[in-house]
């Protein structure tokens, strides 16, 4: 019996010391979850209800990614690796110069050095020509796989150069040629010529500055035939003749604006000289013949007055 009595005073020891251990736990952990999760009190109600946190129990300690390496026969060689490097920071180089040069545009002027250097290592990469090592890199960058990137990045930079027309108007590396700086003075000074006026009475401004626009746009004209022009010269004369026109409400009549108007005038008034003309003639051809039947007849009547007398 006191056995019996002795066991259970233990069982009923053992529960009071689990159940105190886990309230002790509960009353540590409540308030780190009281922490990371925001609590919020229902409407009629005091009680503070806080919502479940789910973290995951272990971080990942990687990610899936390609191997660092390959085998020595499918890698890049290291001159192939520096010709791509280089690549990778003229290219960087002429984006750079790009996006500013768009408005106003000034493509050809500010770019060209950075377009050179981009075509040259573009150039030594697709070049049969082997390099360091008989190495060429030809086949391991620009045709390694499908989407050749290489090729394509550059021939996106070739394509916007090529639609400027940037060659029209510099060469190479040594900078714009003679007809473009010849243009640019023209421009400078009607530009100038506007700055100066515009702040007054624009009829001054038409007045004064019409010489100066006129070269300049007869310029314009010839190169336009010549083929000479480029992007950054159209974009300066499309903006000139705007402010010309539409901003300051000037013009210019142009010298055969009298020889067409001549021309349309006579044009016009052809229809009714060539129907009044039409007219007269006809009338005196009517004339014509009447007038000898008048005679005929008038003959007749004399000689039957002369019978009957």
């Amino acid at each position: 019996m006191s056995l019996h009595r002795y066991n259970s005073v233990f069982v009923l020891i053992f529960i009071n010391s689990f159940a105190f251990g886990v309230f002790d736990a509960v009353n540590v952990t409540a308030p780190v979850s009281a922490q990371q999760a925001p609590s919020y009190v229902s409407p009629g109600s005091s009680a503070v209800v806080s919502p479940a946190v789910f973290k995951p129990a272990v971080e990942p300690a990687f990610s899936v990614g390609l191997r660092s390496s390959f085998p020595e026969d499918l890698e890049v060689s290291e001159y192939c690796t520096e010709l791509l490097r280089l690549f990778g920071q003229r290219y960087v180089a002429f984006v750079d110069c790009l996006v500013p040069a768009a408005r106003p545009v000034k493509v050809c002027q500010n770019c060209f050095p950075g377009y050179h250097s981009l075509s040259e290592v573009s150039q030594n990469i697709s070049s049969d020509q082997m390099g360091p090592g008989n190495v060429s890199c030809r086949d391991s960058i620009l045709r390694s796989d499908r989407l050749m990137l290489v090729f394509l990045l550059y021939s996106n930079m070739d394509t916007i150069w090529q639609r400027s027309k940037c060659i029209q108007c510099v060469k190479d590396l040594s900078g714009p040629n003679n007809d473009t700086l010849y243009y640019l003075t023209l421009l400078n000074q009607t530009i100038a010529c506007f700055e100066k006026y515009k702040q007054g009475n624009l009829t001054e401004l038409c007045k004064n500055c019409k010489d100066a626009y006129k070269r300049l746009n007869d310029l314009y004209s010839g190169m336009e035939g010549n083929k000479t022009l480029c992007i950054d010269l159209e974009d300066a004369m499309n903006v000139t003749r705007k402010l010309w026109s539409k901003n300051f409400g000037c013009s210019i009549p142009r010298e055969e604006t009298i020889p067409v108007i001549a021309v349309s005038c006579f044009m016009l008034f052809l229809p009714i000289i060539f129907y009044l003309s039409s007219f007269l003639h006809s009338e005196q051809k009517k004339r014509k013949l009447i007038h000898p039947n008048r005679a005929k007849s008038y003959t007749s009547l004399m000689n039957i007055q002369d019978k009957r007398s």
